[in-house]
């Protein structure tokens, strides 16, 4: 029997849990649940904790891209052009305008909380 796996969340540590929450909430739509220990956002199906800084551990910063290890994530949009539009007016950095890279299918990449890199994509449904 083949192994069988589902998402079930991506984790961040953040120095500022709830201004994290709040970008997510405020600039792709996310809803924020309050957890004990930490902040989850539901995010387009998927579950995002958000966990505090411990103490006074030292982090690394956010490394420079490209780099090994997790790169970004991506987000499927309806209009892409209409979302970048929406959320360049809230002030958010965009690493990559919105272009095609192959019939069909559109993509842009913005900075999110942290440096986190995030892509947005429209897929034509016949590409999909």
């Amino acid at each position: 029997m083949p192994i069988a796996v589902t998402w079930d969340h991506v984790h961040l540590r953040s120095p500022d849990p709830e201004a994290t929450a709040a970008w997510l909430r405020d600039i792709l739509g996310g809803e924020v649940v309050r957890a004990p220990g930490r902040i989850d956002v539901n995010l387009g199906g998927a579950k995002i904790f958000i966990a505090p800084l411990e103490g006074d551990s030292a982090v690394s910063p956010p490394p420079p891209h490209p780099h090994q290890g997790l790169d970004h994530f991506g987000l499927t949009v309806k209009d892409i052009d209409l979302m970048a539009a929406e959320i360049k007016a809230k002030g958010v950095t965009f690493t990559r305008e919105p272009t095609t890279i192959r019939p069909g299918v559109r993509i842009c990449f913005i900075r999110g909380p942290e440096g986190i890199s995030i892509e947005l994509l429209e897929r034509d449904k016949k590409y999909t």
